[in-house]
């Protein structure tokens, strides 16, 4: 293309100036655009559209956050006066035997619960994703224990697991002497991590699910034109597109685990003996059965600081395993 001197065209200086690049002098700062001014009244704006979160956020969980440690330090009853101890109520605590015991049935609990649960929702997740027909029909069913009274639930798992009933007349029926589910520590925390899974799984079906329909079919038809197994697209394909999902289900799966209190507590009341007393169920225990809300707040701070260090390592080791990549 010839330029416009060679073709005789008049070009203005002005036009010149703001075509030619701007040259600034070395160490001469580019000018920052000028900022917005803030009208007034903004900040009432924004405040009255957080104050309904944060009055929410204060006193449903900053003060009773901070009351709790606050009775932590106390020997406090429910009916009478406190009496301030320091730091005796964790003492009492970490010579506590029970307190042990509980913790560690509740980590058992915790981590085979949310491997089981993580485990059935994906292989139905996976199901469900084959065009398998009525699959939203079956994504409800999975889901209704999710959502229904989960005391209700325990309490129909207790007529279930009860020495003489459905289970045991079932085995019977086969010629198997069914054993005490509920009162043999054998096998109690293993019906109690049962019935929690049966409960919550259909909820990370449906974040599974959704995850799985998030994957491009394209990449699937393209590993499969390559000759690819099954098992080689769940590892190299499904599961690393989908580990976002996979990390929120485990994440959200294992703080609920070790908040578990209901299932525990109709199924079993903690026996026999202390093979299936959990940690929130020996807190609720220790401030509304045995009047000591103290050593029950110290309980409860124990809890939170188990619960954040455990979930301060899951997002820690996220970087190696979860791709946010599509």
């Amino acid at each position: 293309m010839s330029s416009p001197l060679s073709t005789g065209a008049v070009v203005s200086e002005e036009t010149a100036a703001s075509a030619a690049p701007v040259t600034r002098p070395f160490g001469v700062p580019h000018p920052t655009p000028p900022r917005s001014k803030k009208r007034k009244g903004d900040g009432l704006v924004a405040l009255a559209y957080l104050w309904p979160g944060l009055a929410g956020f204060t006193f449903f969980i900053l003060v009773p956050l901070v009351g709790s440690l606050v009775i932590s330090g106390f020997e406090w009853p429910l009916f009478g006066s406190p009496t301030f101890v320091g730091i005796a109520n964790y003492q009492k605590l970490f010579s506590d035997p029970t307190f042990y015991t509980v913790l560690i049935n509740t980590v058992i609990f915790a981590f085979v619960y949310t491997a089981l649960n993580l485990a059935l929702a994906l292989a139905v997740s996976l199901w469900l994703n084959t065009r398998v027909k009525f699959a939203g029909f079956w994504r409800v069913i999975f889901f209704l224990p999710a959502i229904t009274p989960m005391v209700a639930n325990a309490l129909v798992w207790r007529l279930l697991l009860s020495d003489n009933g459905i289970v045991n007349s079932a085995l019977a029926s086969i010629g198997i002497d069914g054993p005490s589910w509920l009162s043999d520590s054998t096998f109690a925390l293993f019906s109690v991590i049962t019935m929690s899974v049966w409960q919550s799984f259909g909820y990370n079906v449906i974040v599974l699910s959704a995850g799985l329909g998030g994957i491009p079919k394209e990449i699937l038809e393209a590993s499969r034109m390559d000759g690819t197994s099954a098992w080689q697209r769940l590892k190299s394909i499904i599961l690393p597109m989908i580990s976002p999902s996979l990390f929120f289900t485990m994440t959200m799966t294992m703080i609920g685990a070790f908040q578990v209190f209901v299932q525990p507590q109709i199924l079993t009341q903690g026996g026999p003996g202390e093979s299936t007393n959990t940690f929130v169920l020996y807190l609720y225990r220790n401030g509304f059965v045995f009047d000591r809300l103290g050593y029950a707040s110290a309980l409860a701070w124990i809890l939170f600081i188990v619960v954040m260090l455990i979930t301060a390592l899951q997002f820690a080791g996220q970087r190696k395993w979860v791709n946010y990549d599509k």
